[in-house]
């Protein structure tokens, strides 16, 4: 996909006089930044990061252009210095972070960056767009697909989300968190995701006669699934069956769909007429409305269904449209650094997850200070060096799925779950960045 040259200006306007003002009183050293979610939705019982690819990218390509440069120097408020500034930006900094698919929780890092102040100030309103959007839309996905036990699930939903970029970036993450399809043909394209579709009520309304809807249909796309509750969803059923029996052994019709009323009835009934008339081995879908509390329902009580098309609640992730994400200075010239404000803790300088697993199931997680170690798997990995993304953070988005895949398998069953955790996962803070905060209270305190 190629990258738009106004992306630069993607960006708070904060962010700008902020690098405006350190440009000015010098301010050059090395700074952390830490991106990481203060708490968890409610009903999340984990998030699953995503966006780490549109992050690194951005930070490779990030470059102010002479339309950008001329529109700024237009506005009358920036300084020559930072102009020059900008037209000679590149990131030069290194970039910390955990896979995409990786579970994580309350006050765990999905990445840092370290580099020059202004740098890393600069770029944080894209990073966390990216991260946060996606990371939203992944663990609301991740429960859709808990939900439907192994059933497919579609991503149907593009027509509702919130933009264009919005559907792209939805059918991406919801594929990492284990969707298996989408009705978005350009996400199709750009990212080798599998492509679903059907027929839409209209089809069935521009016809005269429902049945001849059908034979039109199946005589263009002869393995279509058909919609059947245009008008009354048995009837449409039996109109299926009929269509069977006039076309004999040319019948290829792959699928229904069920789309309003009482789902689980419906698909109930719809599987018995085509069962008892000898068509086994056309499926049942459904759509219509549906989250991950919809779908479980339908699951657990025995309906039929073997393909579920989620659209606008898991694209917007509905319940919790937004996360308490936040990406925070941590450490400056060589010093942690803190902050106090009341209800935003803010945990000092560079840090390290360490995740400890008995007999491959995650028991607890241990945050601490980067030069501090813990038993258990070190989650955060270097992805970007001196600008570079580095070659092993890359991979394919097949592997990305998978790994996604394994490393929600080594959840406790309760953490998995649709409902709140009780107790939650627990998150121990390592003693040495308990004694660094500490410390830097004290000296701040001090100052004061």
């Amino acid at each position: 996909m190629t990258w738009p040259e106004d992306t630069a200006l993607l960006t708070d306007l904060y962010q700008l006089t902020m690098t405006e003002a350190y440009l000015e009183e010098g301010m050059w050293d090395e700074a952390v930044f830490s991106l990481f979610a203060r708490k968890l939705p409610p009903r999340r019982n984990y998030l699953l990061a995503a966006g780490l690819d549109d992050a690194l990218r951005y930070l490779e390509h990030l470059r102010f252009g002479a339309e950008a440069l001329d529109w700024l120097a237009s506005r009358g408020r920036f300084s020559d210095r930072l102009l020059g500034w900008l037209e000679r930006f590149r990131f030069s900094g290194d970039v910390d972070a955990v896979v995409e698919g990786t579970p994580v929780f309350a006050q765990e890092p999905l990445l840092e960056v370290r580099a020059p102040l202004p740098e890393a100030q600069l770029v944080e309103t894209y990073l966390l767009n990216q991260v946060h959007f996606q990371t939203t839309v992944a663990s609301k996905a991740a429960r859709v697909v808990t939900a439907a036990a192994g059933r497919h699930v579609m991503d149907f939903g593009l027509r509702r989300y919130h933009g264009t970029d919005a559907g792209m970036k939805v059918a991406r993450a919801a594929y990492v968190a284990g969707v298996d399809s989408t009705s978005n043909v350009l996400a199709g394209k750009a990212y080798g995701i599998p492509l679903a579709g059907t027929m839409a009520h209209s089809y069935v309304q521009s016809h005269d006669d429902e049945l001849e809807a059908f034979r039109a249909f199946v005589r263009v796309h002869p393995n279509a699934t058909l919609l059947v509750d245009t008008y009354d969803t048995l009837r449409g059923v039996q109109h299926v069956i009929r269509l069977a029996r006039e076309l004999g052994e040319d019948f290829q019709v792959r699928s229904i769909r069920l789309d309003s009323g009482d789902l689980l009835a419906l698909s109930k009934a719809a599987r018995e007429m085509l069962d008892e008339a000898g068509l086994e081995q056309v499926r049942v879908y459904a759509s219509g409305g549906l989250d991950e509390d919809a779908v479980e329902r339908l699951v657990t009580r025995g309906a039929p269904i073997d393909s579920f098309g989620v659209g606008t609640a898991m694209g917007v992730s509905s319940d919790a449209p937004a996360v308490d994400m936040a990406y925070k200075l941590v450490a400056y010239a060589g010093r942690p650094r803190v902050k106090l404000s009341s209800g935003k803790l803010l945990l000092p300088g560079a840090k390290q997850i360490y995740r400890r697993e008995v007999d491959g199931v995650a028991r607890g997680d241990v945050l601490t200070c980067r030069q501090d170690t813990a038993p258990g798997r070190p989650l955060l990995q270097p992805v970007m060096r001196g600008g570079q993304r580095l070659p092993e953070a890359s991979p394919t988005l097949e592997a990305i799925r998978e790994f996604a895949r394994s490393e929600r398998s080594r959840l406790p069953p309760e953490i998995r779950a649709l409902s709140p955790a009780r107790p939650p996962y627990p998150v121990e803070l390592g003693q040495a960045l308990l004694r660094a905060r500490e410390h830097e209270v004290e000296l701040w305190s001090a100052a004061t």
